[in-house]
């Protein structure tokens, strides 16, 4: 194999699949998708249900972990990022959502020209095809990713949704339509019956392709640079480090954890912290690593009267039948989702568009690693979707085996602790809702010993129990200002032929899951690749 390539792209996930079957649709430019991670064969990133073996397994999970945090109590906790060939999009709960139209229209009232929803729109609309029974003009129909409806379904789940409706919150069949806001089933990403990642959707279908070069268990070391310009990057296989050249550009698309590493490792960040770790500085950006966002949940659990899966799944026979269901029709409880049920709601009337979003799971865990309660519960859990407080990434040192230093700065606002205690507030409310209040036998979590007026026990069980909902984003910021990375075009401030395509570049973090962002915003950096190509 040849080690020089048109454009090198590295990160094989959820922007970096679509970024490299779009480069090489016409056949005109040689591409290379260099991932750290494997091929997709373990069976478990096929089944939905799959996420439960993939996220802390270190052959397909990178398996970062924060840095203490005051505003969680002091604690680390588990930042799961996939490592194999669809990165994220390969072991996620595969929860579809876009977003919401404001969020793109913001990133364009801050300088970013292009990424407005009348521009991004169609590239959520070109990248799916949705199979739901309801279809507006803004659903795509001929895309590679296979959007869906849930194929499972639970009385509590339906009960929660009918108590948030009678709680006085509107129910809404297409969250991904012309309106967020309401109470419904979440869309997946799925197709029939399996897991429909960022790889199998954009690199199955033309893995045959002479010009695309996927090239897998190879870990970028750095990029290149000479005379301010990105000619290429350094890999390891196999313990043995090789140079890759590029003839055009070089993208990176490994994430908001790898991204800014892979920057600062190539002396490109803050000289004061590059300096730290003996790293030569090529490109003055202080920005990098910094403008960290997450959504941060907390996870109010009920014990219920209903059979949940928590049930079957302590259960060797009905374990038994759940496998032999989804071998024979790829339906059933291994068709789950990481959540089925969602509401985006808003905590203050007032509010333009929701600042909260639910996550209804039909099971319970104090940790997902360890396995579902031994009791019948369900979760409500409920984020903001909009978070101010902001952290940063740290080099631990110059090697890139060694994981970032991750300070995520949880709750450090007055108006994120608000925030997060009306919407435990708004989920205790629906729970005393018919019909699900019937059903509900306990309160497990917070319980009765955190009272529902008492908002600075409230805001300290938020501290202590609230984890990652694994939506790390901004990174590398895409802007104007001198606090942005890259460009409106993607490209690294200060340096030529380098651009950043990931969640990384979010000048805010998304009204929603990131995974559909992510896809467009590997759509939209191959539309500006291929537009300068032109040129």
């Amino acid at each position: 194999m040849s080690s020089e390539f048109d454009y090198i792209i590295v990160g094989a996930g959820s922007a970096g699949c679509a970024l490299a079957n779009r480069l090489s649709d016409d056949g005109r430019y040689s591409v290379a998708l260099v991932e750290a991670g494997s091929m997709d064969r373990n069976l478990w990133i096929h089944i939905p249900v799959g996420y439960f073996r993939t996220m802390g397994n270190s052959k397909t999970d990178w398996c970062y972990k924060t840095e203490a945090d005051a505003g969680i109590a002091g604690r680390s906790i588990s930042w799961p990022r996939g490592r194999v060939l669809g990165g994220s999009s390969s072991i996620n709960g595969l929860l579809y959502v876009r977003g919401q139209r404001q969020d793109y229209d913001h990133w364009a009232q801050l300088g970013c020209n292009g990424w407005s929803w009348e521009q991004v729109g169609p590239l959520f609309k070109r990248s799916e095809t949705w199979n739901g029974d309801h279809v507006d003009d803004d659903r795509g129909t001929d895309g590679p990713l296979s959007v869906q409806k849930s194929r499972l379904t639970r009385p509590v789940v339906d009960k929660w949704l009918d108590a948030a409706v009678n709680a006085g919150y509107k129910r809404n069949p297409d969250y991904n339509g012309r309106e967020q806001e309401g109470v419904g089933y979440f869309q997946l990403t799925m197709k029939k019956g399996r897991r429909c990642s960022s790889a199998a959707a954009y690199l199955r279908p033309i893995r045959t392709r002479k010009n695309l070069h996927i090239i897998t268990d190879t870990q970028t070391e750095k990029v290149i640079v000479e005379r301010g310009e990105a000619v290429g990057i350094r890999v390891k296989h196999h313990g043995l480090m090789e140079d890759f050249f590029s003839r055009k550009e070089v993208i990176l698309s490994a994430g908001a954890i790898g991204s800014p590493q892979i920057l600062m490792l190539s002396g490109i960040g803050d000289p004061d912290e590059l300096m730290k770790h003996g790293i030569e500085t090529k490109i003055k950006i202080k920005a990098v690593g910094k403008n960290l966002q997450d959504h941060l949940q907390a996870r109010p659990v009920y014990k219920t009267n209903l059979s949940t899966i928590n049930v079957e799944a302590n259960n060797i026979f009905k374990q038994g039948i759940m496998a032999m269901q989804y071998a024979l029709s790829q339906r059933g409880p291994m068709t789950m989702a990481a959540s089925l049920g969602t509401a985006f709601l808003k905590t203050d009337p007032r509010l333009e568009t929701p600042d909260i979003q639910f996550h209804i799971q039909p099971w319970s865990a104090d940790k997902p690693a360890d396995g579902p309660h031994r009791f019948s519960a369900f979760t409500a859990s409920v984020l903001q979707l909009r978070p101010e407080s902001t952290g940063h990434l740290s080099l631990k040192s110059a090697n890139m085996d060694d994981h970032p230093l991750i300070y995520p700065n949880y709750l450090a606002t007055n108006n994120d602790c608000q925030t997060i205690v009306k919407g435990i507030q708004i989920a205790r409310t629906i729970a005393q809702s018919q019909p699900i209040k019937d059903h509900i036998t306990e309160e497990y979590a917070p319980g009765a010993g955190v009272a529902f007026d008492d908002h600075e026990a409230t805001l300290a069980w938020a501290r202590e129990t609230a984890v990652t909902i694994y939506h790390p984003t901004g990174t590398c910021k895409m802007g104007i200002d001198d606090f942005s990375v890259v460009d409106p075009k993607l490209k690294v401030r200060g340096i030529n032929r380098l651009r950043v395509a990931d969640a990384s570049i979010m000048p805010t973090i998304v009204s929603g899951n990131t995974n559909a962002p992510c896809i467009m915003i590997g759509e939209r950096a191959a539309e500006l690749i291929l537009e300068d190509a032109k040129l």
